[in-house]
């Protein structure tokens, strides 16, 4: 499947609007059906291993990927993201809190069909920012009752700006919202205030049921859903305000929202590890090797567990705004 172009309307709209869509990025076979395949084993060794402890009834083994997350879910009253994630909680790390640390993503966030796009909006030198996620959202029906996951459940309006630290301020961050199944209005894609990223930085509130968010009394408005379809992303600026909806479908939506800055630029969150993804002056300097890429989590796992908590985010609970 050929690439779509990014041509400069595409960057005209996105520098105006504070985002844009480009569709038909990634094949789905060729560069989704691997991820895909990798996260079935995932599924496949937790489902086996709830099984063996009696907290499911059975294996689901005749259902598809979704739907036999969406069983255990409701079956168990209990969030599994962090299983699939690509990125460590912001507390209670230990030195086993689980990882997704496999080829098949790691080959994903350096992708040259995608990291040709990313340029276009960067330039050649290309670091992955460690603020990254899978989100692989389940029906709302399937969620447990009075409980909030922000990877499993509807998050709230943010600005990426606004979850990380200030040294990152300056840095050039791009959001790269990809989806791996078809985003829709009715399975919960994201929304976006168009041009609220010329607002600036907007105070946010940390809170358990929201995670960190901007009040409702500061919200800028219009804002508007943004459909994409497997394969395609939502790319949007550090300072876009945006929403991601309901799932109200029957099934799960898929994706990952990944980030990237150019090289020397502060990540927002130093207690994690980024990599260079490609570079034109140094080509030699990227990261090629999954493994390696893989001990770089793993290290900073263990480092975290073996300290206090890290801060990831400047706000408080005590803001007057907030009350």
């Amino acid at each position: 499947m050929p690439v779509l172009a990014v041509d400069q309307s595409h960057i005209k709209f996105f520098e105006e609007q504070g985002y844009v869509v480009i569709e038909d990025i990634l094949d789905p076979e060729e560069d989704l059906q691997p991820v895909i395949e990798e996260y079935e084993a995932v599924l496949d060794r937790l489902i086996e291993r709830l099984y063996a402890e009696g907290k499911i009834t059975s294996l689901y083994r005749e259902l598809p990927f979704g739907q036999r997350l969406t069983r255990i879910v409701a079956e168990t009253g209990r969030f599994y993201s962090q299983y699939f994630d690509i990125s460590l909680p912001q507390s209670g790390v230990t030195e086993d809190t689980p990882i997704h640390l496999g080829k098949a993503v790691f080959n994903l966030l350096r992708n040259p069909k995608l990291l040709d796009v990313v340029e276009a909006f960067i330039g050649p030198e290309i670091y992955s920012n460690p603020v990254q996620h899978v989100r692989i959202k389940p029906p709302e029906w399937a969620l447990p009752k009075g409980q909030w996951d922000g990877l499993s459940s509807a998050v709230y309006w943010h600005q990426d700006n606004g979850v990380i630290l200030p040294e990152a301020d300056e840095s050039n961050i791009l959001t790269v919202w990809l989806a791996i199944s078809d985003a829709t209005e009715e399975n919960g894609c994201l929304a976006v205030a168009p041009k609220s990223h010329k607002l600036g930085l907007l105070p946010h509130c940390p809170s358990p049921d929201k995670g960190v968010h901007i009040p409702e009394k500061l919200l800028p408005k219009p804002f508007i859903p943004v459909p994409v379809k497997r394969g395609g992303a939502l790319f949007m600026t550090r300072k876009t305000v945006h929403v991601s909806l309901r799932n109200l479908s029957n099934d799960i939506r898929w994706s990952f929202d990944l980030r990237y800055n150019p090289i020397g630029q502060p990540t927002g969150r130093p207690a994690f590890p980024g990599f260079i993804a490609r570079s034109k002056a140094h080509p030699e300097s990227a990261l090629t090797d999954p493994e390696a890429w893989a001990q770089l989590w793993k290290d900073a796992r263990t480092r975290i567990a073996r300290s206090t908590n890290p801060v990831y985010n400047r706000w408080s609970a005590d803001s007057p705004v907030c009350a």
